[in-house]
């Protein structure tokens, strides 16, 4: 069987792939390729092409933050009329369509911490990590300055994560829930037992639980992005060393965790390929 294979491999849903092809595509120099699986009968285009996949981080994490961080800022402009559980919500739900709309062109990463991760743990191919980074950042950027227009300048906070009590209190806090998601993206997006169609209730459900009860104490963040813009915006930076450390730690020990719990880095289609225990079984009965 030949395969192409895409340094992107983790998010394409019929997991035609092995690590030797893996580690030759990271050497290559491909701009844009598409993974065939031939087992499957089906030919799914993987887009790689590095401006298309920058554009849909930046989109993807500006109307992340702007729908975020737009509804504390309109929940805190109209007396808390909406609360904690429905910021929770729009949080979870606004991820959940992001990765539906762009997951097959860029991974949806969203999220510094998470692109540093998955490099960390070869999923993601080093070279792309700044660009990524910095989209994501400037994504964020452009999100906050939105509605410090939109809102006249008027809030002063715009939806940017502060420490409610001590800043280690908020560190081990947000270690905790990145170590979190970031352990459930490793399941969904990265393992091919697991159903990949449900990637992005999965995470964006991880999301909504996260901020229900981490937020009013750290805010919720997980996000290096998803911070660093409303802090830039609003020109608020105490403890925002919290939220760089502690999703950055915390999002590569959730990466790892799953690795070292995963009994093999083998596709489906390639374990399955030789007849099991059970089939040989079944045959030997018949």
């Amino acid at each position: 069987m030949v395969i192409k294979c895409c340094p992107l491999y983790s998010y394409c849903k019929y997991n035609a792939f092995n690590k030797e092809n893996y580690e030759k595509a990271l050497q290559s120099s491909m701009s844009s390729v598409k993974v065939i699986c031939k087992e499957a009968g089906l030919a799914c285009p993987v887009l790689l092409d590095t401006s298309s996949g920058l554009i849909a981080e930046f989109l993807g994490t500006y109307f992340m933050v702007f729908a975020g961080c737009g509804v504390v800022v309109v929940d805190s402009k109209r007396d808390h009329v909406i609360g904690q559980t429905g910021i929770a919500i729009v949080w979870g739900l606004v991820v959940m369509v992001m990765i539906y709309s762009v997951g097959h062109i860029s991974g949806a990463h969203f999220n510094p911490a998470v692109t540093i991760a998955f490099a960390s743990s070869k999923r993601f191919p080093f070279k792309n990590v700044p660009a990524y980074i910095i989209t994501q950042i400037l994504g964020s950027i452009l999100a906050s300055g939105t509605l410090r227009l939109i809102f006249n300048g008027r809030n002063n906070n715009l939806g940017a994560t502060v420490p409610t009590g001590s800043d280690l209190q908020s560190l081990v806090l947000e270690f905790i829930i990145t170590f979190y998601l970031m352990f459930v993206i490793s399941s969904v997006a990265t393992d091919d037992r697991a159903i990949g169609e449900a990637a992005g209730l999965a995470i964006g459900s991880t999301i909504l639980l996260n901020a229900m009860f981490a937020g009013p104490i750290s805010g919720a963040s997980m996000n290096p992005a998803r911070t660093l813009g409303p802090a830039i915006v609003s020109n608020q930076y105490r403890g925002l060393w919290v939220y760089i450390l502690g999703p950055i730690v915390g999002a590569i020990a959730g990466a790892w965790a799953h690795n070292i719990i995963r009994f093999t880095d083998k596709p489906l289609a390639e374990i399955v390929k030789n007849p099991s225990i059970l089939q040989r079984n079944i045959v030997h009965s018949v």
